[in-house]
């Protein structure tokens, strides 16, 4: 199993970031797949997971501004997010549940993104 985040990098306030998981290795539209960050200094943060059959959640915190998609045929994952802030610098990861009940068996190595003027 092969999870690779790319897309990083730096952005100004206010603008918008996509980023990419690229999988391989298992049968990708079985899982829930999910993104998860981790700010400086802080714990993991759980952003969204979707389900192979398109059903999304997502934070509170995000709600609105980032939006989770997937490619079954590509076998990649998304993250859409818009109206950054400095606080949504982080090193963003993607993740696959084992189980659907938000445990993860195999991360990436993560993407850092870093929202500053």
């Amino acid at each position: 199993v092969q999870l690779a985040e790319s897309g990083g990098g730096l952005v100004q306030p206010g603008g918008s970031l996509s980023l990419s998981c690229a999988a391989s290795g298992f049968t990708f539209n079985s899982h829930y797949m999910a993104w998860v960050r981790q700010a400086p200094g802080k714990g993991l943060e759980w952003l969204s997971d979707m389900a192979n059959g398109g059903k999304t959640n997502t934070a509170d915190s995000v709600k609105g501004r980032f939006t989770i998609s997937r490619d079954n045929a590509k076998n990649t994952l998304y993250l859409q997010r818009n109206s950054l802030k400095p606080e949504d610098t982080a090193l963003y990861y993607c993740a696959r549940d084992m189980t659907g009940w938000r445990i993860y068996d195999y991360w990436g190595q993560g993407t850092q993104v870093t929202v500053s003027s």
